[in-house]
């Protein structure tokens, strides 16, 4: 689909390239001969990627263990990435997430998530952008958001908020950073299959079955497709594309719906917030379903039926235990 050698001139910083979407969008640049460098929060992890990827595709890839909820450590590792040679390019992916009745949530819940999504994101940009402009060279800055940017989900409010902060940032810088010759725009993907994020927010569902009955082209996201539409606007291509945010998912009728198939609302599946690791990820202790009617529960997920979803946000209060295969819902 793209030339050989395409990225030969580019070197592009992606943060959480050690897996994930990071990793695979690494792997693309690498392939088409751009240098890249990639960081996240465990070192030997982005080492590790690093050295796979090298011994794939061949070229240079470098890494670095960095917290980006750490404004000072983010802009000594920028410096010392522009130290070896200035940024074409950067990919802002670098997340964290968990599910949780945002009743139950804590500040500091709150906090795990926004710190490094809408606060981290904001450091990489900043600290790479003002080196561009300072040195008058153009730049790219390309961020991976969610589609709930524009429909909202309910239990990931932190994530869904902190994604909306970047995709006006991308808006905002574009308008202003313009004048520099620097473009902003950002992906919101949907749910393309990686370990970590079904393992984080779906460990009954996987994503593979209900984005596939969501999407109107009945199958979920495939990497490759994430992978060819990030290099297409980081490519020299497309130079008066700023501002914008492709969403990749249709969802239906713009409307995020509420499944009792695997109720996430259940409170024996979330435990409280507080109990947030560093590293922001779910807080899950069990999912068994507790059988309380107030979230949707049946006492038997998997024999709930889809029927009861309403489009109107207010209907899973409505919906209650059931002694058949099916679960009804009044929307009133």
């Amino acid at each position: 689909m793209f030339t050989d050698g395409l990225f030969r001139q580019k070197r592009i910083l992606v943060t959480g390239g050690g897996t994930g979407l990071g990793k695979g969008m690494a792997e693309k640049f690498l392939a088409l001969g751009a240098e890249v460098i990639i960081c996240g929060r465990r070192k030997s992890v982005c080492e590790e990627t690093a050295a796979e990827l090298m011994a794939k595709h061949g070229g240079k890839v470098e890494s670095y263990g960095i917290d980006i909820r750490d404004a000072t450590a983010v802009d000594a590792m920028v410096e010392d990435i522009f130290l070896h040679g200035p940024l074409t390019d950067l990919v802002n992916n670098a997340a964290g997430n968990f599910i949780s009745r945002t009743e139950d949530l804590s500040s500091r819940g709150f906090d795990a998530i926004a710190n490094i999504v809408m606060h981290g994101t904001f450091y990489v940009t900043h600290a790479v952008g003002r080196r561009w402009i300072a040195a008058q060279k153009p730049g790219n800055v390309l961020s991976i958001v969610v589609t709930w940017i524009h429909n909202g989900s309910p239990f990931v409010v932190p994530s869904a908020m902190s994604k909306a902060a970047i995709h006006v940032m991308t808006m905002s810088l574009a308008a202003e950073w313009g004048r520099y010759g620097i473009r902003l725009n950002a992906i919101a993907p949907g749910e393309i299959p990686t370990e970590g994020a079904g393992k984080r927010l779906r460990p009954i569902e996987m994503p593979a079955s209900r984005t596939a009955r969501a999407n109107p082209m009945d199958r979920r996201g495939r990497m490759e497709e994430l992978q060819n539409l990030a290099t297409f606007l980081l490519s020299d291509g497309c130079d008066w594309l700023t501002g914008q945010t492709i969403a990749m998912r249709n969802t239906i009728a713009g409307k995020t719906r509420i499944s009792t198939a695997a109720p996430i609302g259940c409170p024996t599946r979330i435990a409280s917030a507080s109990a947030v690791p560093s590293s922001a990820r779910s807080t899950e202790r069990s999912i068994t379903c507790c059988g309380a009617t107030a979230f949707g529960c049946t006492g038997s997920p998997a024999r709930t039926s889809r029927r009861a979803v309403s489009r109107n946000p207010l209907a899973i209060i409505r919906i209650g235990r059931t002694s058949g295969a099916s679960a009804k819902a009044s929307t009133g």
